[in-house]
């Protein structure tokens, strides 16, 4: 049977081994982490990449779209009235998405809860009368 001692000098060699083994396991989790944000923070980035190339490509593609609208036109009036009408119809869109977008400015701002502060008070109200009218 073995002494007090030896079973004490084994615990402590297995508690090392142990406290040795999470040490590592801890430090292979965190490369392990810090690769998959390396990972995924260059993916983020191709994203964004091919994001604004497709946006540049769209901005693109809509003017000649219109140039075609103009072309189009043009068939039937002159180069100058199908480029107006093409210029008409965009400064109208313009004008639309201007006053929509400033009515949608206009309802979120200032970007205040309202409701959520009011409910507060009503709450509060209520706490202090302690339920009581």
């Amino acid at each position: 049977m073995p002494r007090a001692t030896e079973q004490e000098a084994k615990l402590g060699a297995s508690a090392k081994q142990v406290a040795e083994h999470a040490s590592a396991l801890a430090r292979l989790e965190v490369e392990l982490a810090t690769l998959e944000v390396k990972r995924k923070i260059a993916s983020l980035g191709r994203g964004v990449a091919f994001a604004a190339v497709a946006a540049l490509l769209l901005l693109y593609a809509l003017g000649f779209a219109l140039a075609a609208a103009a072309a189009g036109i043009a068939t039937a009036t002159p180069v100058w009235a199908a480029l107006l009408i093409v210029t008409g119809v965009l400064v109208l869109l313009l004008a639309l998405f201007g006053a929509l977008a400033a009515v949608s400015i206009k309802r979120g701002a200032p970007p205040v809860p309202d409701q959520a502060i009011r409910e507060a008070k009503l709450t509060s109200e209520a706490l202090r009368h302690d339920g009581h009218q």
